[in-house]
């Protein structure tokens, strides 16, 4: 067997990519401005309230700390399950499940509106609280990646990463579990008070990952001149189809629990049919274009070697994935608690019965565009300053 060697991401003008930096780097100003201004007015000033208290930028949030989990998979294909075709990508996507789940953390811990209280979290633990367990979650990954790919870049400990790979794998699926598990506990909500939450974020952190990874990873190859083998891409491509199906899965299953259960028709009927908005989002740009059309550009014979229609089907598994954790998140806000289950109340204050308002200001897109930007380039100075890319990922002799 071939030694296999890896170098830096190269770029054939340094130009180019201190200029493509640049760009992040104003994203990022841009996000770190909106946070100050948030947090200098208060969050009256964005699109914010009582009853919507989770807004935008915890979509970003929860969206880029999902993906964060699932871009991993590549890694743990490599080394845990044994998958030698996945095995020379393991440190790109270590570096990239890093980058995306300190971009999302960035986001939350910047709209907390009190960053410094984090501390207060960070010391003082309540174990009957799923947050708590999170803030555990979030350092541990932090530290079992950093060894995982310790234990891939240094021959030294090589004999040491298949343990460490077993560990970063166990351990992402339960953060990803306790991402979903704060939806799933939160029983006053009808939307959200479901068991399948937690596998069903798990799955969904398997396709967004994939998808990132794909869509930065022939990104980094075409900005340095090299080719992706076609095998590996089509593995990697129907890989993805899997998980974007399996995704329509559960969500399908969700739904049709939800359906059957009298309790959850309002909300039912709210997301899938009078929503307006969230209606849209769910049938146009969840179902239709993160589930049927990235299933067709993967599976059609028609795009069966493009590899535009792979990278253009991973851009559109994110723009659905993010319409997903906008349904979940914003659409189960804003749909009236029930304060009298069974019960008619004549008259009340609490805004029982009415659907809220929400629309997001530019200050909350900014700050999540920020979290995106943090992630990329964290990735990008990363792959400059270590050897994570093969020199060559042609394909192998697989007759």
């Amino acid at each position: 067997m071939s030694k296999m060697y890896y170098r830096e991401l190269y770029c054939g003008s340094p130009v180019r990519f201190w200029m493509g930096l640049s760009l992040l780097g104003t994203f990022i100003a841009l996000g770190l401005g909106a946070a100050f201004y948030m947090e200098h007015n208060g969050h009256w000033v964005t699109g914010m309230s009582n009853q919507v208290v989770w807004g935008l930028p915890h979509v970003f949030a929860i969206f880029l700390i999902v993906a964060a989990s699932g871009a991993l998979n590549v890694a743990s294909i490599g080394s845990v399950f044994g998958g030698p075709l996945y095995k020379p990508l393991g440190r790109y996507s270590g570096l990239l499940a890093i980058g995306l789940l300190a971009g999302g953390l960035m986001v939350l811990v910047l709209d907390l509106g009190r960053p410094d209280r984090l501390i207060v979290a960070m010391t003082q633990y309540n174990f009957k609280s799923i947050f708590a367990w999170n803030v555990i979650l979030y350092s541990g990954f932090f530290a079992i990646v950093g060894v995982y790919l310790w234990t891939m870049m240094d021959r030294t400990v090589n004999r040491f990463n298949r343990a460490a790979g077993f560990a970063a794998f166990f351990w992402r699926i339960a953060l990803t579990t306790g991402t979903g598990s704060i939806f799933g506990f939160l029983v006053a909500r009808e939307a959200y008070d479901a068991a399948i939450m937690a596998p069903m974020f798990v799955i969904m952190s398997f396709s967004y990952g994939l998808a990132f990874f794909i869509i930065t990873l022939i990104a980094a190859y075409v900005w340095g001149d090299r080719e992706i083998g076609d095998y590996r891409l089509a593995r990697l491509k129907n890989l993805l189809g899997v998980f974007v199906g399996a995704v329509l899965y559960f969500t399908l299953a969700f739904h049709l629990t939800n359906l059957y259960i009298t309790q959850h028709h309002g909300i039912e009927r709210f997301v899938l049919l009078d929503g307006g908005v969230y209606t849209q989002m769910f049938w146009i740009g969840q179902i239709l274009v993160g589930s049927i059309l990235p299933l067709f550009l993967l599976y059609s014979p028609a795009f069966d070697k493009s590899r535009w229609a792979v990278a253009a089907a991973s851009i559109a598994v994110l723009i659905g994935g993010f319409f997903q954790i906008y349904v979940i998140v914003i659409g189960g806000q804003v749909f009236p608690m029930s304060l009298f289950p069974g019960k008619e109340v004549l008259e009340s204050n609490f805004y029982d019965g009415t659907v809220a308002s929400y629309v997001p200001t530019f200050p909350e897109a900014a700050l999540g565009v920020a979290g995106i930007a943090v992630a990329l380039a964290m990735v990008a100075v990363g792959a400059r300053l270590f050897k994570v890319f093969p020199e060559t990922l042609e394909d192998p002799n697989h007759n």
